[in-house]
């Protein structure tokens, strides 16, 4: 398991560059809800931490993670620095869950190919909840911590020319 040993929420702040004039967008699937309510409290909060002001975080929710592919095209054109992809999506009985991780990771791409605002991916894709709250805020960390990390580097990556 990739987080066998790490912490998602640990990151060395030296390492980040300044993001306060950064804009970010968050776009939050209400499906397992009390899931992702914690991967953007941890979202949230690593903004906050690395000096993004309140008013530059501009959070949506879409009914699941599906519908993060178009929540987040839509947020690319808000004028965003960089989008935050939070989803989860658990193992069932059915094939529903390889269809949805496959359409999401496949979207989520797609869309960091086709437009200059990097969309972060984080969504879980676990084969049950207590893993998806071990990686939500529990014993492995946080995943939200982990993207809001990614969003700040991709953004100030996206200055350079």
């Amino acid at each position: 398991m990739a987080t066998i040993n790490k912490n998602l929420s640990d990151y060395d702040k030296t390492t980040i560059p300044s993001a306060k004039n950064f804009r970010f967008g968050i776009v939050v699937s209400e499906w397992n809800d009390s899931i992702t309510e914690g991967l953007f409290e941890g979202a949230y909060n690593t903004l906050i931490e690395n000096q993004v002001p309140k008013e530059h975080i501009t959070r949506w929710n879409v009914p699941g993670s599906y519908e993060l592919i178009f929540g987040c095209k839509k947020m690319q054109e808000q004028g965003v620095d960089a989008v935050i992809a939070i989803g989860s999506v658990i193992q069932g009985e059915t094939k529903h869950f390889d269809f949805v991780c496959d359409a999401v990771s496949q979207g989520i791409k797609d869309l960091n190919v086709m437009h200059n605002v990097p969309v972060i991916f984080c969504v879980l894709t676990d084969n049950n909840k207590q893993q998806a709250i071990d990686r939500s805020g529990g014993k492995h960390g946080n995943k939200g911590t982990e993207a809001a990390v990614a969003a700040i580097k991709m953004a100030h990556l996206n200055l350079q020319d």
